[in-house]
Parts: C-alpha cells; structure tokens; sequence
C-alpha cells in the first residue's frame, strides 16, 4: 500500500497535516500526531502494514499490541477516505 498521490502530507512542529488536492475525492483536513506523522512518511513508499509496525516499534517505545491496534486504526481512516492506494 502507498498514500494516495492526491493526498499531500505538511508537517508543522510536531502536529502532521493531510490535506487533499482537487482531484482526490475527499474534502477536509486530517490532523495527527506523530505517531500518524510516522505512519503517513512510511506510506510515501509501497510498505505493508507489517513493516510500518516494525518500524513504529523500533522508533517508539510501546507494546506491540498498541503499536498494531495505532496502526490498524490510522489505516482503516485512510482507507475510507482514499488516502491509500492497496
């Protein structure tokens, strides 16, 4: 999966933006945390879901078990609004 190339992440202090273009199909602004922030820099690349929680649990310091839930969640929202192509 990659982010949607409609789709373009800003980051600004510690809070992560995503805002969507013209042509993406969803209108709003989504905001996050740098937990999101991390997910969203992953994704600019093809990446699993497998791999993005490797790599939150080498960067962050919490138990697998949230680190998937966080993920799984933040994928799903992406999800429904075209944020990501599978």
């Amino acid at each position: 999966m990659k982010l949607n190339r409609n789709f373009l992440l800003h980051t600004v202090n510690s809070e992560t933006v995503l805002v969507p273009t013209g042509e993406a199909g969803f209108s709003g602004v989504v905001r996050g945390n740098k937990t999101l922030g991390a997910i969203l820099e992953l994704l600019k690349t093809d990446i699993t879901e497998r791999e993005i929680v490797a790599a939150l649990q080498a960067r962050f310091d919490a138990p697998q078990g949230a680190v998937e839930k966080d993920v799984s969640k933040a994928l799903a929202e992406l999800k429904k609004i075209g944020a990501i192509d599978d």
